[in-house]
């Protein structure tokens, strides 16, 4: 039973964090797909201006429901911008590699980077930012 307890927890902790993260990917996603089909900008700056936006969504909805955390705002603020930049970049190659080198469709491309920036941000946050 004790040693279920922390796998629970993490398992919550997951569930909350994708719940967040839907949220957040609405406002990404959203924003992206209003800037390629609307303003006709080119997918890669378009998903980074989503990225940045479901990102402040992110910030606030991990900090108060995820990890329920205590950090101070000073500290917790710039170690969430590391794991996001970090985010970024990874986002900018992803997105760069599958619509520019393979030519690939943006939105597929853009569901597989979100998947590989989501595992790297949960378990950064977990084990960095809110600690």
């Amino acid at each position: 039973m004790t040693a279920s307890r922390p796998l629970h927890r993490l398992a919550r902790q997951f569930t909350a964090f994708f719940g967040v993260g839907l949220v957040a990917a609405v406002v990404h996603y959203g924003l992206l797909i209003a800037l390629v089909e609307a303003a006709r900008l080119h997918p890669v700056p378009a998903t980074l201006a989503g990225y940045v936006a479901g990102g402040l969504v992110s910030y606030v909805l991990n900090r108060r429901h995820t990890y329920g955390s205590d950090r101070p705002h000073r500290e917790a603020t710039w170690r969430f911008a590391a794991v996001a930049f970090v985010g970024f970049l990874v986002t900018w190659f992803l997105m760069h590699a599958f619509t520019v080198w393979l030519n690939g469709p943006y939105l597929p491309s853009q569901i597989v980077t979100t998947g590989v920036v989501m595992l790297w941000s949960f378990m950064a946050h977990k084990m960095w930012t809110f600690a």
